[in-house]
């Protein structure tokens, strides 16, 4: 079964013709989990991205899947409990992407720090206990303040007490995204990317019954009907609230922006994942990762009301970052310059509700200020002494213990929200990338139920927690040996050692599709056999429709490959041009597209005003 160009034009043909149980509005993980799990249960499913699938949030992120250690300091268990027991899932039903990457935490005599050497054992031993590592070979450890510069010897040496070590995956959110897309398909999902939710069908009584789409690949609207439409698209989940115009949409989200900057290891290199205070004593930290000979770094969060579907890298970002990372690695003296690639995405956080941010904001609970103001207004207001209003006011200005304020983004939450409106449409929004499974759960339970009560119709959900998505078929407590079982199979068909390995890592079981193929491929002009045999897959089994696709979102060329890109980009191009048939034209609008892509990743807008 293929997932491609060609699946595209027959699921857009069906969905206009077939009344559906479930459409989803938005392609990221959050849709896609909800796509994987709908379509498992036997629901006539369709998703619809107005994007490339994992375009927006869902390929922007730190990737990692982070437990959120910071919390322990006050002893905020629940949260994390709940962020490691759902990261072990994650690991489970997709156990050829998260990879565990053992984290440093250099601690440091300084004001305002997050942590000292007994409050991080604290943490990090009570973390082991939550995440089930006590006793493992990733088993947390302290380092002297000897033994952290033997292994980051630029580290700032000034104020360093010491270290921790302890558990953390690394992660590629893109990946995770298709994978759960494809087995959405494999499950009869029909799954289509760059088609746009322009409007809503309604029944007389207001109802919501169905979503005008326009594919934005040939311009043609259609209608798609469907019982239920759920709105999993992430920072755009007002913008899909407000096609409802018959009423008045109080907006629910406060998108911040984060970015992250990339360099060749040469300039700054790290043996392992680092996280680290920002040393601008403003309660946050930001991460410093080694991956595929690069060093990536970040995040920023700042409040963001620009073009969600461009938001861009600014000089302030660019300068926050740099004096975070040259403060912590003073020898290293990077540069705007030393910047290879970069990304940047929006968070879609809720502004109402609590939760935690895994990086630096609000773990839910308020000051004792604020806590002591609200019981003295609700007693004022029981004794008839002020109104209603000054209530919701105190209310409304709480600050949690690890906020600034309403000034500080970072105090915004990461919980998730669950809501069907008047019109019936049902909103998941917010939570962060380790949620996405256990999101989808609370939202299909709910789907699950209005089925059953308002159209007479009964599923049984999977058991979402062990239902593997594609290319993860295997026991996640031997991934190691599985991938060098693929591994060799590429081996033995008389692939190198690394274009194997590199395949098998990108690809998990499924690369044994691509494998059975090298006797009898002839590689694209002007690429590798590795990365011809890479691009016919993306083209033929995930849905990739653009150059963009493939060399930004199933692979990591434009981020982590940077060396290279340049001179596949046009071969890739060539190829895609000659499989799809492109007239000249549409070659040279997708290939805009990809420079355009390369050039804001690389920050030539910035590096050119600095000239």
């Amino acid at each position: 079964m293929s997932f491609s160009i060609e699946t595209r034009k027959k699921n857009i043909e069906a969905v206009k013709t077939k009344q559906l149980d479930l459409l989803i509005i938005g392609g990221g993980i959050t849709g896609a989990g909800v796509a994987i799990q709908a379509s498992a249960a036997g629901m006539d499913t369709a998703l619809i991205e107005m994007q490339d699938f994992s375009e927006g949030t869902s390929s922007r992120s730190t990737k990692l899947v982070h437990g959120g250690i910071r919390y322990l300091k006050n002893f905020d268990v629940e949260v994390v409990s709940d962020t490691v027991t759902e990261r072990a899932v994650v690991q489970g039903i997709a156990p050829h992407i998260p990879k565990p990457a053992p984290m440093l935490l250099p601690i440091y005599d300084e004001d305002n720090s997050t942590f000292n050497m007994f409050s991080v054992k604290v943490a990090m031993d009570l973390y082991d206990q939550l995440a089930k590592v006590t006793g493992s070979n990733y088993a947390n450890y302290t380092l002297t303040a000897e033994e952290v510069l033997k292994r980051e010897p630029y580290l700032k040496k000034d104020g360093l007490l010491g270290g921790g070590v302890y558990l953390d995956f690394k992660n590629n959110d893109a990946r995770l995204v298709i994978e759960n897309i494809k087995q959405a398909a494999a499950d009869g999902g029909m799954m289509l990317s760059r088609v746009k939710a322009i409007g809503f069908i309604y029944d007389q009584a207001g109802k919501i019954i169905g979503v005008k789409a326009k594919d934005l690949m040939t311009n043609e609207t259609f209608d798609i009907k469907a019982n239920l439409v759920i709105n999993t698209s992430g920072p755009w989940a007002d913008k899909v609230r407000q096609l409802d115009e018959s009423r008045q949409v109080v907006p629910q989200l406060r998108p911040t922006k984060g970015i992250h900057l990339v360099i060749d290891k040469s300039r700054l290199s790290v043996p392992q994942p680092t996280y680290l205070d920002t040393g601008k004593a403003d309660g946050r930290m930001f991460f410093v990762v080694p991956r595929e000979n690069k060093t990536y770094f970040g995040t920023t969060d700042t409040d963001y009301k620009g073009d969600y579907l461009n938001p861009i890298i600014e000089q302030e970002d660019v300068d926050y970052l740099l004096d975070c990372i040259n403060y912590r690695y003073p020898e290293a003296n990077i540069t705007l310059e030393d910047v290879e690639s970069s990304w940047v995405g929006l968070r879609p956080l809720i502004s109402t509700n609590s939760g935690s941010d895994y990086n630096g904001g609000d773990n839910g609970r308020i000051t004792d200020a604020s806590f002591e103001r609200v019981v003295n207004v609700v007693t004022m207001y029981n004794q008839k002494i002020v109104d209603r209003n000054a209530v919701e006011e105190a209310l409304g200005r709480l600050e949690s213990v690890l906020s600034e304020g309403e000034d500080n983004p970072s105090a915004i939450s990461r919980g998730s929200d669950l809501v069907r409106e008047e019109d019936g449409l049902i909103t998941l929004s917010g939570g962060k990338i380790t949620d996405y499974r256990k999101m989808a759960e609370g939202a299909m339970k709910l789907i699950q139920e209005l089925l059953e009560t308002e159209f007479k119709k009964e599923f049984t959900l999977v058991d979402s927690k062990t239902y593997q998505v594609s290319g993860g078929k295997m026991d996640p407590q031997k991934v190691e040996e599985t991938l060098a079982e693929l591994v060799q199979i590429g081996v033995d068909k008389g692939l190198d050692q690394a274009d194997a390995e590199y395949l098998a890592d990108l690809y998990g079981t499924n690369v044994t599709q691509i494998f059975e193929k090298v006797d009898t491929f002839t590689a694209f002009p002007g690429l590798s056999l590795r990365e011809s045999l890479s691009l016919d897959y993306a083209m033929d089994q995930e849905m990739t429709l653009t150059p963009a696709d493939f060399l930004l979102r199933r692979t990591n060329h434009l981020l982590f490959m940077r060396n290279s890109l340049d001179q596949i980009k046009e071969p890739v191009i060539e190829a895609m041009a000659n499989l799809f048939d492109w007239s000249e034209e549409e070659k040279n609008h997708y290939s805009m597209e990809l420079n355009k892509a390369i050039d804001e990743s690389d920050l030539v807008a910035l590096k050119g005003e600095t000239v």
